[in-house]
């Protein structure tokens, strides 16, 4: 019975330093690999495997086998851009993400998060970049980068139909309008870089025209004049 109780108090001793090491991780209530996961990471609650990453050199270090040469140049320019409205970049182990997700963006903390498992990778790396970077520039569309709401940035009628059946059999109805351009943009090398160059230099609007029902709301919320 001693040897039973000792056992049983190590494995509770063990499970208790499980929990201290990962602070945190106990809010999670629906276990790792959901949504519930994914929503702990965003409100960095969960920051346990979650680094912040500024450049080609951090994934240099994270990712030593890849080569990033090929993509290093607009991967950083990007970056530069996120630095300048204040986008942070995050490489998060994947345990935060529901299965098959590479990457998120937040669009109240303007922050993103890419699944290490996913991004090694140079070719999907710059994907999910483009395409989360893309839904920042939609935040910049929709007033300023400081807001919760985003907003398309090129006509529908104007993304090619290859990406938008993609996204017909892959999104729900309600996510279609932004995710195809989104998607356009994961595919297309520069047209994620040069939209983020333009929020950050303020030429949101005079660099893109607003669709109709964009700049309705954008002159009724003041940003721009009548």
């Amino acid at each position: 019975m001693k040897l039973r109780n000792a056992i049983l108090a190590g494995l509770m001793f063990g499970m208790a330093h499980g929990l201290a090491v990962n602070a945190g991780e106990e809010k999670i209530t629906k276990g790792y690999y959901t949504m519930d996961a994914m929503g702990c990471m965003l409100l960095k609650e969960c920051t346990k495997d979650v680094e912040r990453i500024n450049s080609s050199i951090d994934l240099e270090r994270a990712f030593p086998q890849s080569n990033w040469d090929v993509v290093k140049d607009e991967f950083d320019q990007i970056m530069i851009a996120f630095q300048k409205i204040g986008v942070h970049v995050h490489l998060a182990d994947e345990r935060y993400f529901p299965v098959g997700h590479r990457g998120v963006y937040h669009t109240v903390s303007n922050h993103f998060y890419l699944n290490r498992s996913y991004v090694y990778r140079p070719h999907i790396l710059m994907s999910v970049v483009r395409h989360e970077g893309w839904h920042a520039a939609q935040d910049c569309m929709a007033g300023t980068i400081k807001n919760n709401m985003i907003a398309i940035i090129k006509p529908e009628e104007d993304v090619p139909e290859i990406w938008q059946e993609m996204v017909r059999r892959t999104y729900p109805a309600h996510a279609q309008p932004w995710e195809k351009e989104a998607t356009w943009a994961g595919k297309t090398a520069g047209m994620t870089q040069k939209a983020l160059e333009s929020c950050a230099a303020g030429t949101m609007w005079t660099d893109y025209d607003p669709t109709p029902m964009t700049r309705e709301w954008l002159e009724e919320n003041g940003y721009l004049t009548k």
